[in-house]
């Protein structure tokens, strides 16, 4: 077993979390700066193994090991060290043992493989795996080998004592002492216990005889009071079943008259009900009647007024009619004339066009000669005009230049006519659409009016149906506020009833609790017990009696809820309640008998089974009985509670309670009541508010659809003022569209002239190039003069065939312009006007939809009203039964109250009358307990006692009493208990004497045991020593192989006379002569030069020898009693260099050599760390250490170099505020 790994988080300087790596199962070291957390670490490891750190009670202790420094400060600290335990010498069947401590301000925590574990556990697995208690020198601190250095004699022997064991011996031998000590004690009392009861029994010898006169007489006495005491007991039982018996007669009769008298209130609740319901039916109808009549006169109204609009329509109608037949014969005539002239129209617009075409071409071809002509013409006279060719070629020029200048006006002419055609292409067609578009919307007129006007009709069916509905929801609603104020009367009554049963306080607080419920919509607050059960009325009077205030405490889930709502009410100060949390509550729930004559209470009620811990609470230990008697019985034998069915009561300690139960005045029909008429109030309230939401959905369906009639019949109106204007602008449209043609029929004309002048430009430019390429004449030539002839000819047959065709043209032009007129300024607008009368007379006279839908209206309504009629009627009869019905029973009612009030007369006297009877039959049981009590003081009587004063008077017997009581006076000295004390104080003497002879055994053998303890210590003692001497000489040895080393034992006698050869005797027969108790001390005589040399004594050595001798005593100890590992702090600081060398051979020894040889030593030195099989650094950095692992080399560099910088000093220093380094990087070093 070894330690395999250490975790370390905010412990002393250890502020974060150090994941030191596994460590090697041999030998480890560690090196480091002063003040860098070597010694913390340390510190750690034996706060784990509470070998420094055993008590930390105080919370300044606690606080000093947490890490104080900057930044957020450190609640707790854990060490955690994990073990190898593949050698099971942990007794927990795993590989590893985890063992952990953590420490806080207020905590001090123990855990074992991640499970928490108790100190105690923690100490007793340590022992089981080897760390002894005795020898803590498995762990050396800094300061312990100089400890032992300065050691003197005595503390050295004090030392061996300790590893010996000693102390258990010790513990024991005191324990041993203890107890003979308390023996001693004992026997001490128990001789003067002893010497008392001897005096007493000689004093009771002597008071035995008058005893025995005494109980003569005293017998005689008792017998005579018996008798005395009997007969009275006899007549006051006779007394008891003379009333039992007129009781039992009277509770028959009156068992009787109960039952009769709760069947009248039974009946009178019933007729009651019955009356209130007949009431509250014949009131709705009322209202219904009421409703009814309103509707009937708002379905009168309407249809007078819709038979008026019906005969307004009708004598519309016809004369309406007689108008549209006259304008549709005109019409069709009109028609047919524009049929006709749009088909002569037709004919004649082709002809028309194909002459124009012929002109224009005609009239091309009679320019283009002219312009040939005219061209020849000009040139003939521009011969004589210039003198030279030159002259002539200049001024050709500057015509062409004129020519091309004009040719490019015209073209730029040209193309923004063409441009003006398409634009006015385009508004024709934009306005040929618009017009199709007008026209088709005004020739559609009709029939967006028809469809309006079908709109119109539905939405008012729709609106209609949907009033009709709103009727009846206005019916419902007046019957269900009729209803529901019924029943916040009945509720409120009711709850007066039960506030009446109770205190007010209970009463504010209950309505409160429920009004914190709804408020803060708490589920766990679930109602009194009185609301939560349901009975029977057979055994109803028992529960309520049983129950008693129990009724209205309040059932909750948990104490949680309870304090809430006790918060709120206390705040609100509304009242007392007390509250049944079932988290708390814990019925002892007994047995009860269950029998013929015995039910248990809880098997009647109906609950829920979430609430049977409240339930069992309070009707648990109750139990149902025929009779009071029956239920006495059960009561004393059973200890439970018993009750009847009228609610006569018995406890288990005897105490009858009873009487009669009015039934009027029972709380659980108020609850019943209450909880009835608030089911009802809340169902009824319901449906009230679903109508009224249904009312108001009604409402805005209604406002929505009047919205969309009104909406319609303005766009109807709209519409209908609509036309005109459409009219209006369909003519304009048309006008315009008139004016669009004409111009752009003067664009195309235009167009035309400007391509002819443009082409005559052209020739023109042409024949001045082609004139400048010929010679220069001052006469045409041949050709020319052939032309100009020719062309002259063409132009007058060109001329007289266009006159021709222009004339054809305006002929044909002028029928064409007069029919167009004819369409355009009189028959087609005469068309549209006739068109537009006759669907406007159309609209205006009315429609046959809305006849229909007038006539439809009409139907409607007459059928409503005549529902309407018959449902009154049907109402008033219904209204005449159920008066009919209330007379009756409110006689009936008035009947059974009467002989209700006389049955309750009788009732209250017998009541009276059987209180009367139990005050005295209470009265004669105390008598008879009182007789009963003073028969049980006589105590066991003699045998005749019973028979033989049986036939004398009483008198006599009484006389006989008093000369008794008498003569008894004499004996009042008497001790009365003489023969009891006798025998009592015989058996103490005979307890007490055996007991004496325990105690002198038992001393015996404590006496015993501390022989063999003091034996077994000086042997453990002498068997040590010699083991650590041996071991000590062995070491020396190794470590000083020229040297020499011992201990010596001190002795109180000769102690500076005796020679080493005695102190060194190996006689066992010797040493066990002589007493360990002489011992003074352990002395070491050691030699370092010779084997043979005169030896020193420890305080003749130097510095560095006296630490080695103390390294030599430690190593000594740890052999004798090795330890799984050893943790060693600088114990080499103070030793010369070949003294390190000899104790880092050694310790590379016993790690190599030794099965549990685990070292984990920190060091300044490197003769240490160069026999480590492994080494650590520790770092110090922002007031935090940790832990690294480094390489042997870096380890020695910086352990010379720590050396170096001191001066050749060693280390030294505690870690404890790990201070010394500030912000620098500190290191320490572990090798292995």
């Amino acid at each position: 077993m070894h330690i395999k790994q250490i975790i370390i988080q905010g412990f002393k300087s250890y502020k974060d979390q150090t994941k030191i790596e596994p460590f090697s199962p041999k030998h480890n070291v560690i090196v480091g700066r002063n003040g860098s957390g070597k010694s913390n670490f340390f510190a750690a490891i034996r706060f784990v193994l509470n070998d420094a750190y055993t008590h930390l009670g105080r919370r300044e202790e606690r606080q000093a090991l947490l890490h104080e420094g900057t930044g957020s400060a450190v609640m707790s600290a854990f060490v955690e060290i994990i073990f190898d335990n593949s050698d099971d010498r942990f007794p927990t069947g795993k590989p590893e043992l985890t063992l952990r401590r953590t420490i806080g301000i207020k905590k001090d925590e123990y855990s074992l493989d991640r499970k928490n574990a108790t100190k105690a556990d923690v100490m007793n697995l340590l022992e089981s795996a080897g760390f002894s208690r005795s020898n803590p020198y498995y762990i050396v601190p800094q300061g312990r080998v100089t400890a032992l250095t300065n050691m003197k004699d005595t503390e050295r022997l004090t030392l061996l004592k300790e590893v010996a064991g000693t102390q258990v011996y010790e513990a024991r031998r005191s324990e041993s002492l203890k107890i003979m000590t308390e023996t001693n004690n004992k026997r001490a009392k128990i001789d003067e216990l002893l010497d008392f009861i001897k005096e007493r029994l000689s004093e009771l010898e002597e008071e035995k005889e008058e005893l025995r006169d005494y109980q003569e007489k005293d017998k005689e006495r008792r017998s005579l009071q018996y008798t005395i005491d009997h007969r009275e007991q006899t007549a006051i039982q006779d007394e008891l079943d003379k009333i039992n018996e007129q009781r039992q007669n009277g509770v028959n009769d009156t068992d009787d008259q109960q039952e009769q008298h709760r069947q009248g209130e039974v009946e009178l609740a019933e007729i009651s009900m019955e009356i209130s319901d007949l009431k509250q039916q014949a009131d709705l109808l009322r209202v219904e009647k009421k409703q009814l009549e309103m509707e009937r006169k708002e379905f009168a109204k309407a249809k007078a007024k819709v038979e008026l609009d019906l005969k307004g329509l009708t004598d519309n109608q016809s004369t309406v009619q007689e108008s549209t037949n006259r304008q549709k014969q005109e019409l069709q005539n009109v028609q047919t004339s524009v049929q006709q002239r749009e088909k002569e129209l037709a004919n004649l617009v082709p002809g028309f066009q194909k002459a124009q075409q012929e002109e224009e071409s005609i009239k091309s071809e009679l320019d283009s000669a002219e312009a040939q002509r005219q061209r020849l013409y000009a040139k003939q006279g521009r011969n004589s005009r210039f003198k030279s060719k030159r002259e002539r070629d200049d001024w050709l020029r500057s015509e062409v230049e004129e020519g091309y200048a004009q040719q490019a006006k015209m073209k730029a002419v040209r193309m923004q006519t063409m441009e003006e055609i398409k634009e006015l292409q385009t508004e024709i067609s934009t306005a040929e659409g618009a017009i199709a578009t007008l026209r088709e919307q005004y020739e559609n007129r009709g029939s967006n009016s028809e469809t309006m006007q079908e709109q119109i009709s539905t939405l008012k069916a729709e609106k209609e149906h949907l009033e009709d509905e709103r009727k009846r929801l206005w019916r419902e609603d007046a019957k269900l506020d009729s209803i529901v104020d019924n029943a916040q009367r009945e509720l409120n009554d009711a709850e007066r009833t039960l506030s009446y049963k109770m205190d007010n306080n209970t009463a504010r607080g209950l309505a409160a609790v429920r009004r914190i419920k709804r408020q803060h919509n708490l589920d766990g607050v679930y109602g009194t017990l009185a609301e939560l059960l349901e009975v029977s009325e057979r055994f109803s009077t028992a529960v309520e009696v049983t129950a008693g205030n129990s009724l209205f405490h309040y059932v909750v889930d948990n104490d949680e809820t309870a304090t809430r709502v006790l918060e709120i009410l206390q705040k609100e100060r509304a009242g007392r309640v007390t509250f049944m949390p079932l988290n708390r509550l814990k019925p002892n729930i007994r047995n009860v008998p269950k029998a013929n004559d015995s039910i248990p209470m809880i098997e009647k009620i109906k609950f829920d089974l979430q609430y049977e811990k409240a339930f069992q609470q309070v009707f648990g230990k109750t139990i149902i009985c025929p009779d009071l008697t029956v239920a006495a019985g059960y009561a004393r034998s059973h200890g439970v509670s018993a009750i009847t069915m009228e609610g006569d009561r018995s406890d288990k300690k005897g105490a009858l309670s009873g009487g009669y139960h009015d039934p009027r005045q029972s709380r659980l029909d108020a609850v019943r009541k209450v909880t009835k008429w608030r089911k009802e109030y809340d169902s009824h309230k319901g449906q009230h508010i679903e109508v009224k939401r249904s009312l108001d959905r009604i409402d805005q369906e209604i406002t929505k659809a009047l919205g969309e009639l009104q909406k319609l019949d303005q766009d109807r109106q709209r519409q209908a003022n609509s036309y005109a204007p459409m009219r209006q602008e369909l003519q304009t449209k048309v006008a315009n569209l008139q004016s669009l043609q004409d111009s752009l029929e003067t664009k195309k004309r235009a167009q035309s002239n400007i391509e002819a002048n443009t082409r005559s430009i052209t020739e023109q430019a042409s024949a001045h190039e082609a004139e400048l390429s010929s010679d220069f004449k001052k006469a045409l030539t041949r050709e020319e003069e052939t032309q100009l002839e020719n062309l002259s000819i063409t132009v007058q047959d060109l001329r007289r065939r266009y006159t021709d065709l222009s004339s054809t043209r305006s002929e044909l032009e002028s029928r064409k312009c007069t029919i167009e007129i004819e369409l355009r300024e009189n028959l087609r607008p005469y068309l549209e006007q006739l068109s537009s009368r006759s669907q406007d007379d159309a609209s205006v006279g009315g429609s046959s939809a809305t006849h229909r839908e007038t006539q439809s209206s009409l139907k409607r309504i007459t059928k409503s009203l005549n529902s309407v009629t018959s449902k009154l009627q049907e109402l008033d009869t219904s209204i005449n039964d159920l008066n009919t019905q209330i007379t009756s029973r409110e006689a009936d009612h008035s009947n059974i109250l009467q002989a209700q009030e006389e049955l309750a007369h009788t009732l209250e006297r017998q009541q009276k009358r059987m209180e009367k009877n139990i005050q005295k039959k209470s009265l004669l049981q105390k008598q008879a307990a009182e007789v009963n009590q003073r028969i049980q003081d006589l105590g066991v009587l003699p045998r005749d006692a019973f028979q033989k004063f049986e036939r004398q008077k009483s008198e006599a017997i009484v006389k006989r009493l008093h000369k008794v009581n008498e003569a008894l006076k004499k004996y009042s000295h008497v001790n009365k208990k003489a023969f009891q004390q006798y025998e009592s104080f015989t058996i103490q003497r005979d307890t007490l004497t055996k007991r004496r002879e325990e105690l002198d055994s038992s001393q015996a053998s404590i006496e015993e045991l501390i022989t063999v303890l003091d034996q077994r210590k000086d042997e453990a003692i002498e068997r040590t020593f010699k083991q650590v001497s041996k071991e000590f000489a062995n070491v020396f040895e190794k470590l000083v192989p020229a040297g020499r080393g011992r201990l010596i034992i001190q002795r109180k006698i000769d102690r500076n006379v005796r020679e080493d050869d005695e102190e060194e005797s190996d006689s066992e027969e010797d040493a066990r002569r002589e007493s360990v108790e002489n011992y003074t001390g352990v002395g070491i005589s050691v030699s370092f030069n010779s084997k043979h040399d005169e030896q020193q004594r420890i305080q003749q050595l130097s510095g560095g020898q006296k630490s080695l001798c103390a390294l030599t005593l430690i190593f000594a100890i740890q052999r004798c009693d090795p330890a799984p590992f050893y943790l060693f702090d600088e114990i080499d600081a103070n030793l010369d260099a070949q003294y390190r060398t000899a104790v880092a051979a050694m310790i590379q020894d016993l790690s190599l050599h030794s099965t549990d040889g685990q070292f984990i030593c920190t060091t300044f030195r490197p003769e240490m760390v160069l026999v480590a099989q492994k080494c650590y650094g520790v770092k110090y950095v922002g007031k935090s250490s940790s832990v690294v692992t480094v390489d042997r080399e870096e380890a020695v560099g910086f352990v010379r170099d720590a050396v170096d910088t001191s001066g050749g000093g060693g280390g030294g220093g505690a870690d404890g505020g790990a201070e010394a380094g500030g912000g620098r990087e500190s290191m320490v070093v572990v090798g292995q």
